[in-house]
């Protein structure tokens, strides 16, 4: 089994990291594959909704999103990590899942 791992802090060595080390650990131990990604202190654009994406299955943006797009897909569970601040995750993060979500379908190929 397949897990990514999202640090949507921008402090790749705070608590939210920590808190992930301690949750790849638990993982390790069940046997489990995992695959930590630091997206916090990235530039990641929000989405500009130009449906480019449906075309293409890709964002037209070439950043993280799609380096991450194809863990996405193979992985077996996500687990996102951030901040919160001021009720909402780290911005950057919020970006790129958007963009994740929208760039490719949920279902595995």
């Amino acid at each position: 089994m397949k897990i990514l791992m999202l640090n949507g802090s921008p402090r790749p060595n705070g608590n939210t990291a920590l808190a992930l080390k301690e949750m790849e650990g638990v993982f390790a131990a069940e046997g489990m594959e995992t695959a930590l990604i630091q997206v916090g202190n990235r530039d990641i654009r929000s989405c500009v909704a130009c449906d480019r994406c449906g075309e293409l299955g890709r964002c037209v943006f070439d950043d993280l999103v799609n380096e991450i797009a194809p863990k996405f897909q193979a992985c077996d569970g996500l687990v996102v990590g951030s901040p919160v601040y001021y009720a909402s995750a780290n911005a950057t993060l919020v970006a790129l899942l958007t963009r994740l979500f929208t760039a490719r379908p949920l279902t595995k190929p």
